[in-house]
């Protein structure tokens, strides 16, 4: 008896963003709406009045730095962490057109940088550290005023430059370029298979290019004097642990074989029957095992590849049928 010939599903379309795109964001509609809750808790975080440590006399020593402007705005930030990363993976997108890709690469980086944002905004309300430049955010007069008791400061300097003067730990520039960079860095290693034992050590570096950028973003921060580099370091940690978690979640790690791709997108292509609408409307369970095709034969070439990169067992099985007629 000849080996049954495995079946063959051919039903999977590419991923493009008008085919796909709609779908893919109505299945993750509760993860919009949480980073709709993660932006409105840091906005929150950013209007409440953080702890006042204690600062003394004696303490201002280290605190006499200069009030610089700073060398990277506030309004940079998201640039550099959050629109450069979605310019890179639209372009990618142009290229491969995989709206998996496209979708979870935004949702993981929105991910990133917000549960970055609302940790850091909650850690520097909590903690009230002073920044090296509290001295003239305090006295912008340079005329010192302490508790004759004890020894506290007495600031008579803006209210919001004093509020801001209490929110050195950690650094948010340094955990938000972290945390988006970072993001970018996990990417960029699936996309160019930066871990495939073939010792390209420029494909290295590309990968690295990023997190260099995010950590002369950090550098600045001590440069300006509005941040201790205790608080940089932790910013740096908390923004690329974040990152990691959210790249995993959405991606598989960029060594194994299939790092590529996100999880989504390989599912996609081993149950074709489940994400195309077309086949589910036209397949019957009259004809179960026989091959579907897409009503778009143009996709047939793209559909065969895919199919025999993830199901060669079934291809083998097939021709071993064949072979046995």
């Amino acid at each position: 008896m000849p080996a049954p010939a495995a079946s063959v599903r051919l039903g999977a379309l590419p991923p493009y963003l008008k085919t796909h795109g709609r779908k893919v964001a109505r299945l993750h509609l509760v993860d919009w709406i949480v980073l709709l809750l993660l932006a409105a808790v840091d906005v929150g975080l950013n209007l409440i009045e953080p702890f006042h440590r204690f600062v003394g006399k004696g303490m201002m020593d280290t605190l006499l730095y200069p009030l610089k402007d700073n060398t990277v705005p506030v309004w940079a930030v998201p640039i550099l962490a959050v629109v450069l990363p979605m310019l890179i993976f639209a372009g990618i997108y142009m290229k491969r057109r995989n709206t998996y890709d496209l979708h979870h690469a935004i949702l993981g980086l929105f991910f990133s940088v917000l549960i970055t944002g609302v940790l850091t905004d909650a850690i520097k309300d909590g903690v009230g550290r002073p920044r090296p430049n509290f001295y003239w955010r305090c006295f912008p007069d340079g005329v010192p005023n302490y508790n004759n008791i004890t020894g506290q400061v007495i600031c008579h300097g803006d209210a919001a430059v004093i509020k801001e003067g209490h929110k050195s730990f950690p650094s948010g520039h340094t955990s938000w370029s972290f945390a988006g960079l970072g993001f970018l860095s996990w990417y960029l290693a699936g996309k160019i298979r930066v871990f495939d034992q073939r010792g390209h050590i420029a494909k290295l570096c590309i990968v690295i290019m990023p997190l260099l950028l995010a950590a002369l973003v950090g550098v600045s921060r001590v440069d300006d004097y509005w941040h201790h580099w205790q608080d940089v370091f932790a910013g740096g940690i908390l923004g690329l642990v974040v990152a990691s978690f959210c790249y995993l979640q959405f991606f598989p790690s960029p060594s194994g074989e299939h790092g590529h791709w996100p999880h989504a997108y390989h599912h996609h292509i081993l149950n074709p029957e489940a994400e195309s609408q077309a086949q589910q409307t036209g397949a019957s369970t009259s004809d179960w095992h026989q091959p579907v095709l897409p009503h778009d034969l143009s996709v047939v070439p793209y559909a065969v590849s895919m199919e025999m990169r993830t199901n060669g067992r079934a291809l083998d099985s097939m021709e071993a049928g064949s072979r046995a007629r």
